[in-house]
């Protein structure tokens, strides 16, 4: 989130990542604060610092880019670095200026999906070719909740569903324990706004799932997915995850 912070701390810090761990280290860029006013005021930010995220950038991929002669500010460590830089968006700004720029754009569909078609259009259709990249390259995010029985992962998918009611609410969201039936727990006006966050959301066993990948990426055409499963216990994400892994090795073998 980078009107939370300053270009040249995030510089240096990326750039000590990436010096102690060389070619493993992406750094996404978020315009939006992410936080609530108070946690704002405390980072010493302020409102209007999401106004500057295009300068932001800009000085960003400075710091990290070779030092130019005469140049005086340098990120120790940072400057050479050439960290890979990511926009992260969720609607079409952050996709117009990764275009600009010639960045690769990841958009947030995991939680934010109603604009995932459009950003993308817009990624692709301005992109402009840059010492970064020389065609457009985009990810996009995929909120899954898989088990091995469609019903098993219906019932977990009940933790997130309220998660996020809790959140619409304006209420701590921390995960609860997954329900048998979401009967009475929602409004018929929070179960709708909780179908358009959760648009892209997959449900499901192992075949369920994997078609529910495959059709995501027909109709994306997405380069990458970054998978996220936010299941109440810990061995249910992980059992989550592994089913993913192996949809997603059956669909490269199929692709090869």
């Amino acid at each position: 989130m980078l009107p939370n912070h300053s270009p040249l701390v995030i510089a240096e810090q990326f750039g000590t990542l990436e010096t102690l761990y060389p070619g493993r280290i992406d750094l996404g860029l978020g315009r939006a604060p992410g936080t609530d006013p108070q946690t704002v005021r405390a980072l010493r930010r302020n409102a209007s610092s999401s106004r500057d995220f295009p300068d932001d950038v800009a000085e960003l991929l400075a710091l990290l880019d070779d030092p130019q002669p005469g140049q005086t500010l340098r990120a120790i460590p940072g400057s050479g670095t050439h960290v890979p830089v990511w926009l992260l968006g969720s609607s079409t700004f952050s996709a117009q200026l990764a275009a600009t720029l010639g960045l690769p754009f990841a958009f947030a569909s995991h939680f934010a999906p109603q604009q995932l078609r459009d950003a993308l259009a817009v990624y692709r259709d301005t992109f402009r070719p840059s010492p970064y990249l020389a065609k457009p390259y985009a990810m996009a995010g995929v909120p899954i909740i898989a088990a091995d029985t469609d019903a098993e992962a219906q019932r977990l998918a009940t933790s997130l569903i309220l998660r996020v009611a809790k959140l619409i609410r304006g209420e701590p969201f921390f995960m609860a324990p997954p329900v048998d039936s979401l009967y009475g727990l929602l409004s018929n006006d929070e179960s709708l706004l909780v179908q358009s966050k959760l648009g892209a959301l997959i449900i499901g066993g192992p075949e369920r799932v994997q078609a529910g990948i495959e059709e995501f990426l027909a109709d994306t055409g997405v380069d990458e997915i970054i998978f996220t499963s936010e299941a109440y216990l810990h061995a249910d994400r992980l059992r989550s995850f592994e089913i993913v892994a192996t949809a997603m090795r059956q669909l490269t073998l199929q692709l090869a």
